[in-house]
């Protein structure tokens, strides 16, 4: 184990999506990384496949529906389930976090509930209260300070699915990782074929066209990944997976209230677009000077003098006024420039004054 994860004082855990095409190979390899990462690191590994972990009407299609209702049922279907195991997910990792009994929320899918539940008591995650019922409390097992890491089982063939994880590692400041088995549609439909229940190929098929591979070049969100090309888990994939998995604990997510480099573009955006509303209507109050010194007849000379000043005082501002932003550090709203230009409107009134008196 790293010495960064030696000095922990707290439970280092993080969260791995296995995603590809179904047959892929993504539970075999989930299967393997759970015993290479218990017997060499020592770490506590949940493995949580989402196709044990939905009921049964979720794979079961309707033969009222046409073949395109049907995969539109399915997939609305399917992403609440999702939705509803991601958050039990979440209150297992509060209770955790939090060291207490393991309660249910309070409102749920009875089924995906229990199976969630037997998935953590039989890797011995916790132990059934007295009775086995939606409300009755679990004891937490965990006792001993030792990474864990909570490998996702599942397609997540759109980044969204995926995205969805992230967004839990970052609000628990947890460890965040993909893997992605690239694995061609032909050797899927063949292991497909030799499933109990295969899936219908127009499925696998329907499922290809919408993947979306990682992409930490374009959603830097997506930088731990790692791209499994073989269909064979070799020993060279496992070491570059652990060495990811412990990358990713010793740094895990930022909460998004510490993402600076948001704030600061924010920040830009908003000063930008403040300073150039400020200086478009400094411009008009010059204009608007400049013309009602044109109509008291002031020569040629004098209106090249009252511009030159008139500049130099609208410079001064608006460097005055991007000096204040920067200090106050907020963004401000149209509705302010009136106040704020005030003082320029005077001042350049001010300055045509002098040369009007003379005329």
């Amino acid at each position: 184990m790293t010495q960064g994860l030696e000095n922990a004082s707290f439970w280092p855990m993080g969260l791995c999506v296995l995603c590809g095409l179904p047959a892929a190979g993504k539970t075999t390899i989930a299967g393997v990384l759970s015993d290479s990462l218990k017997k060499h690191k020592g770490w506590l590994c949940v493995h949580l496949t989402y196709d044990d972990l939905m009921p049964p009407e979720a794979f079961s299609q309707s033969e009222t529906n046409s073949g395109q209702e049907t995969q539109q049922s399915l997939a609305s279907n399917w992403k609440s389930y999702r939705h509803e195991l991601l958050l039990y997910l979440e209150h297992f990792l509060q209770a955790l976090i939090e060291g207490c009994h393991y309660l249910p929320p309070p409102k749920g899918t009875e089924v995906i509930w229990k199976n969630f539940v037997c998935c953590l008591k039989e890797q011995g995650l916790i132990s059934l209260g007295a009775e086995d019922t939606a409300s009755c409390p679990h004891l937490i097992n965990i006792t001993t300070l030792r990474p864990t890491y909570f490998i996702l089982d599942d397609n997540f063939y759109y980044r969204s699915m995926r995205y969805e994880v992230y967004q839990l590692a970052r609000k628990y400041s947890l460890g965040f990782c993909q893997l992605f088995l690239d694995c061609q549609i032909e050797v899927c439909l063949q292991r497909n074929c030799q499933r109990i229940q295969p899936l219908p190929e127009q499925t696998i098929h329907a499922m290809a066209q919408k993947l979306e591979v990682p992409n930490s070049e374009k959603y830097t969100w997506e930088q731990n990944s790692f791209i499994l090309k073989s269909t064979e888990y070799t020993m060279e994939d496992n070491l570059q997976v652990l060495s990811l998995l412990s990358k990713t604990l010793e740094n895990p997510v930022k909460p998004l209230e510490e993402n600076t480099e948001f704030k600061e573009a924010d920040r830009a955006l908003c000063a930008a677009s403040f300073l150039h509303q400020a200086d478009q209507a400094v411009r008009q109050i010059v204009s608007q000077t400049m013309k009602n010194a044109k109509d008291n007849n002031l020569t040629t000379s004098e209106m090249k003098s009252l511009a030159q000043e008139l500049n130099k005082l609208k410079v001064g501002f608006l460097e005055n006024l991007k000096h204040q932003y920067n200090e106050k550090k907020k963004c401000y709203s149209a509705s302010t420039l009136p106040i704020n230009t005030a003082l320029f409107h005077q001042q350049a009134n001010d300055i045509a004054k002098k040369y009007l008196l003379c005329t």
